[in-house]
């Protein structure tokens, strides 16, 4: 892997800016990469406290498995783009789609599908991922074709300058609207899972009440911060967590006939990335995106508005 040092980040170790132009990577396992060669700086010799100015060639042997290489292949799979330029394409994720290869799904992947669309991310940082969704979470994501676009759009996210609000359908009626600050970190015990904890980072989501139906509430999740999991692992924590999330759900309560069917059924977390506003990397102008609703949350939400007009209760459609 080669890189160049962007200007701006003149002054910083080089253990430092590595850590930040190679985000799926710690500092300390770039330190250890360091200390063993496998990193140059201008072709010469490096530490990890060397001092950068900006503009250096950096080249990167890394020690990858045979398994984990062949999961860095193209592969010929479909992608709803909705937008694309020289340095960056917005994506639609379909739910079911893994975003990354991993222990599990090592190959089908979004990381698979982009380095078919486009050849030229192979020389990228996570074929230019700037940020994840959940296998069964389906929205836009934003993609960067170009080593300067993408530390821009990383420099965007850790200044929490980026806007990404979902729609989640959550269990029980949430009133109001309010917002929930509360570090997340691995759980304690259950170590797949991710839990609200003292040990965590720093987590904050905002969430505002977009319809009520019987048994559940459609919200507008919006994230201040980027942890794994965090609206799943947030609204769980106050008692409201996603239809069908099978990881954080819990059990509805009795709702009669078809609709209490499909709340109970709903076969993945009711969670949508439905909209997403950044500064373009190359001009600075603010873009904003938005997403459909996929069809099977569309579907389920149709028919809860339907129950809903059907019952004796008033309306309570805020939009």
């Amino acid at each position: 892997m080669k890189l160049t040092i962007p200007p701006d980040y003149a002054g910083m170790r080089l253990d430092q800016a590595l850590a930040r132009l190679l985000p799926d990577w710690s500092r300390s396992r770039l330190q250890a990469w360091i200390l063993e060669k496998r990193i140059s700086v201008d072709e010469g010799g490096a530490i990890p406290k060397q001092k950068l100015w900006g503009g250096e060639k950096i080249q990167i042997q890394q020690p990858i498995s045979d398994r984990i290489e062949a999961a860095y292949a193209a592969e010929a799979i479909a992608l709803d783009i909705v937008y694309e330029d020289d340095v960056l394409m917005v994506v639609n994720k379909p739910a079911g789609l893994v975003v990354h290869p991993g222990s599990g799904n090592w190959r089908g992947t979004l990381l698979n599908a982009l380095l078919h669309h486009a050849a030229q991310l192979s020389a990228i940082p996570r074929a230019g991922i700037v940020h994840r969704l959940d296998k069964e979470t389906s929205g836009l994501l934003v993609v960067a074709k170009t080593l300067t676009a993408q530390t821009s759009l990383v420099r965007q996210l850790q200044e929490r300058s980026v806007k990404r609000d979902y729609l989640a359908l959550v269990l029980g009626h949430v009133s109001v609207e309010g917002w929930i600050d509360a570090p997340v970190g691995r759980h304690p015990v259950q170590r797949t899972k991710m839990a609200v904890t003292m040990s965590g980072k720093e987590a904050r989501t905002h969430y505002r009440v977009m319809e009520k139906f019987d048994g559940c509430t459609l919200l507008q999740c919006s994230l201040e911060t980027g942890r794994t999991h965090q609206i799943r692992v947030h609204m769980h924590s106050i008692g409201h967590p996603l239809v069908g999330d099978p990881v954080y759900g819990g059990k509805p309560k009795k709702v009669a006939g078809e609709t209490g069917q499909l709340i109970a059924g709903f076969s993945r977390q009711a969670l949508h990335a439905q909209r997403l506003e950044l500064s373009h990397p190359q001009h600075g102008k603010k873009m904003t995106w938005e997403a459909v609703v996929p069809e099977d949350m569309n579907n389920l939400l149709l028919v809860l508005r339907q129950h809903r007009e059907q019952s004796s209760s008033p309306a309570n459609s805020l939009v």
